[in-house]
């Protein structure tokens, strides 16, 4: 792995309330690269939704420096953060977000919609094989258990061909056999198709399969040890 698609240098993101700062992150470094699969742990309030949420251009940093796929985004609009995110990043998330009036099929074209891409069926609809629901293409979310649901999700994240998916707590509604599942899914892309995927999870079967951990503790990256989860 040569390539690094993620640099984080001194970078903090403060929310500044009347009573007083909140440091959601705090001078971090952090360097992720071309085909790595990462696992982000740490306690409840540590952090983990935020920095996802930064490195996937959804948040602004307030200080420090922070660079995705060669680009400087520090201080980058708000247009021009949506441009990265749409060429590029993909996203999971723990409770699904699937229109319930749209099916399987549809929901995973959604984001082309959104972007304004051409509408591929049959892409979309190898996606869906790829997560083994060939045969719920036409069924709406309340008509699938919740391990289809997500790999639903996942077919969508896939649908735009991004560079990164950030998966936040993916098996955290799930069952162990189905987050199992799950897991395996985001591993076989990582593995065979060389898709990097960073992952917040609390699961610590699942975070030690990861190729690294970045441990955080109160907005911290901190060793094991010091994370609490030792």
């Amino acid at each position: 792995m040569t390539d690094t698609l993620i640099k984080a240098q001194k970078m903090s993101k403060v929310f500044h309330l009347p009573a007083e700062d909140i440091y959601a992150t705090r001078e971090m470094d952090i360097d992720i690269h071309q085909g790595e699969f990462i696992a982000i742990m740490g306690p409840s309030g540590s952090g983990k939704t935020t920095l996802l949420d930064i490195f996937g251009c959804l948040s602004k940093i307030s200080s420090g420096k922070l660079e995705i796929l060669g680009k400087d985004v520090s201080h980058m609009d708000e247009n021009s953060l949506v441009m990265i995110r749409r060429r590029n990043i993909g996203f999971v998330f723990q409770d699904f977000l699937l229109i319930p009036t749209l099916t399987a099929l549809e929901n995973v074209e959604l984001p082309l919609l959104f972007n304004r891409m051409p509408l591929e069926h049959d892409k979309a609809r190898k996606l869906l094989e790829k997560v083994g629901l060939a045969h719920r293409i036409n069924h709406l979310p309340k008509q699938m258990s919740g391990g289809e649901r997500q790999r639903v999700a996942i077919a969508r994240a896939l649908v735009t061909s991004p560079k990164i998916i950030f998966a936040d707590e993916p098996t955290g509604n799930l069952d162990t056999k189905t987050g199992d599942q799950i897991f395996g899914i985001l591993k076989e892309l990582n593995k065979k198709d060389g898709l990097t995927i960073v992952m917040t999870t609390h699961n610590k079967k699942l975070g030690s399969q990861a190729d690294r951990i970045i441990y955080l503790k109160d907005g911290k990256v901190v060793s094991r040890e010091e994370s609490s989860l030792s």
